[in-house]
């Protein structure tokens, strides 16, 4: 097990950590004891979402690429982003077809994973689905920080407008994802 690899497992092990503190967030109510359990859960999540730039950066840097950390690092993104979600769906930040449409691209995108897998490739994380990470972490630490609750333009919210950014992230990555990878389809039907 490799440095990078270690990394990955630490950014899945903090998910759980993470909804820990969202749920006390939730328990407490509103007031001071609510804010600093979000508060918490928004450091884990950032201190969890960082990890995903150190752990490619140092793959590469020590040629510690690894099949096991090509799989692995875009489940534990999956994980991270997905767990933020049912959080926020809880507590109705965001809107349920926001979680859908990420849910829905991640089957897609995994599903075809499997499928060049069965061909004896490995489809490492690609630029749309390392931007679409980036802007779903940023996007899910607007909304985990007291701000959101402010209107700024006519009525939309912050979180309202982070949910329609995470949504179009993983629309506009997974069709990046299948049109560049549609040679797959066409030798496994």
């Amino acid at each position: 097990m490799n440095v990078p690899n270690i990394i990955t497992l630490t950014r899945i092990a903090l998910v759980p950590v993470f909804m820990l503190f969202m749920f006390y967030a939730g328990a407490a109510g509103d007031g001071a004891a609510a804010m600093n359990w979000r508060f918490a859960a928004l450091t884990v999540f950032a201190a969890a979402g960082s990890t995903d730039r150190l752990d490619g950066y140092l793959a590469r840097k020590l040629n510690q690429v690894t099949a096991f950390g090509k799989i692995i690092d875009p489940l534990a993104d999956k994980l991270l982003v997905l767990a933020a979600l049912i959080c926020f769906i809880r507590e109705d930040t965001v809107a349920v077809w926001v979680a859908v449409t990420v849910l829905t691209r991640e089957f897609i995108i995994s599903s075809l994973r499997v499928v060049a897998v069965s061909e004896g490739v490995v489809l490492a994380a690609d630029l749309s689905g390392k931007i679409k990470t980036a802007v779903q972490i940023l996007s899910i630490c607007a909304i985990l920080t007291p701000w959101y609750m402010f209107e700024f333009w006519r009525g939309v919210y912050l979180c309202t407008l982070a949910s329609w950014v995470i949504a179009f992230a993983a629309l506009w990555s997974g069709a990046d994802y299948l049109v560049r990878h549609r040679a797959l389809f066409k030798t496994t039907m």
